[in-house]
């Protein structure tokens, strides 16, 4: 499928996405609709269940889903591991490297907390986490990173594209002067996997859920380790999957499996990989580029259009490298709650978002499949 068929074809976008049916869904930036692929690929599963061992059924797919994370992220499939929630991924990272009394972290304050408490939880081990300062809400450039950092600056952890304002990180250039200056770089990318090309040739570490963007379940997700600190970073948490125990037989010592296995400490969510599976193959069949086109295509009218409508727009004037897919609006000292709710009652799903200092947005994140139609039918609904 290709997106101008999809959008081309009603009878084919409702059946290949049957949220459609009823309403128009702009809330990818929260918790998605899965499509039919990936909900047939769960019931396949728990069908096969029914007849058999639930591990048997799913055990040989796991290299699969190794492969095609490492596609989307263009790295080996041997620096992939398969742990599901972000928030677990980042809370292994954090607690998993070795930090000496001194050192400094650099984190911004107000990105999602999954990528906030883990990092401020260091200070309880001696390192002082420093919070980024920005001109705007989730607004970082590179030199705004790279002016906050010094020489006992030991990670700094940042979102790919922050969760309110759709201010999309310049990752890579922002990772290669890290790197240059031997600083971890670790990266939370669940508001930019499946919806923009992420990849990891500047990034140490990277924890993304299938939930959002990359329309897959809840709690399946993938966690990069660049295969250079995989020996150096030992996961704090202990299970028979990734510590070696031959026929199941605790060992006198503890070692780890070796590979992204090291990081996965029990039983796999089978039937969150097979929906993951299915939600990766649905990204690269679509194709990411084409994906991201769109969404930017999406937001070029979109923007002045509410514009036009009395809103302000959060990044309303962002480069096209830092335009990401989500579109927050706001009216100043006003709240937004009621006309959320009057969206909601329309059928049109979109997201209440509320800052630091209790102002209030509502976030619009439609995907590849939404049409301009429903687009359209947002702006009618919105007070002029």
């Amino acid at each position: 499928m290709t997106i101008p068929e999809i959008l081309g074809n009603e009878e084919l976008r409702r059946r290949e996405f049957p949220v459609a049916r009823e309403k128009a869904f702009l809330a990818h930036a929260g918790v998605c609709a899965i499509p039919r692929r990936v909900s047939e690929a769960m019931a396949d599963y728990a069908r096969q269940c029914a007849l058999g061992d639930q591990e048997e059924a799913m055990q040989a797919r796991v290299a699969e889903a190794r492969t095609l994370g490492a596609r989307l992220l263009n790295c080996d499939p041997g620096e992939v591991a398969l742990l599901g929630p972000t928030s677990l991924a980042l809370s292994m990272v954090a607690a998993g490297l070795n930090f000496r009394r001194g050192d400094n972290a650099l984190i911004y304050h107000d990105d999602y907390p999954s990528n906030v408490y883990p990092w401020m939880a260091l200070a309880q081990r001696g390192v002082q986490v420093r919070l980024l300062n920005t001109r705007a809400l989730g607004m970082i450039r590179t030199e705004d990173v790279l002016g906050q950092i010094d020489e006992n600056t030991r990670l700094v952890a940042l979102a790919s594209c922050h969760f309110i304002s759709g201010f999309r990180l310049e990752h890579d250039a922002i990772g290669k002067a890290l790197r240059e200056r031997g600083i971890l770089f670790c990266l939370d990318a669940i508001q930019t996997l499946g919806a923009f090309p992420t990849t990891v040739e500047h990034v140490d570490f990277l924890a993304a859920d299938a939930h959002k963007w990359l329309l897959g379940p809840c709690a399946a997700g993938i966690l990069y380790v660049r295969r250079a600190v995989q020996e150096r970073f030992n996961p704090p948490l202990f299970g028979w999957h990734n510590v070696r125990n031959p026929d199941f037989v605790a060992q006198e010592a503890i070692e780890f499996r070796a590979g992204p296995a090291k990081f996965e400490v029990g039983t796999h969510n089978f039937a969150g990989m097979a929906g993951l599976i299915a939600a990766m193959e649905l990204a690269l069949e679509t194709g990411v580029q084409a994906i991201s086109d769109e969404l930017l295509r999406k937001r070029a009218w979109l923007v002045p259009a509410l514009q036009k409508k009395g809103f302000g727009v959060l990044n309303a004037g962002a480069k096209t490298e830092n335009a990401g897919p989500i579109v927050s609006i706001f009216r100043s000292g006003k709240p937004l709650a009621a006309l959320h709710a009057k969206l909601s009652n329309a059928n049109i799903v979109t997201s209440l978002r509320t800052d630091r200092k209790a102002a209030q947005y509502i976030r619009i994140s439609p995907h590849f499949y939404n049409t301009d139609e429903e687009l359209h039918r947002l702006l009618d609904l919105l007070e002029d």
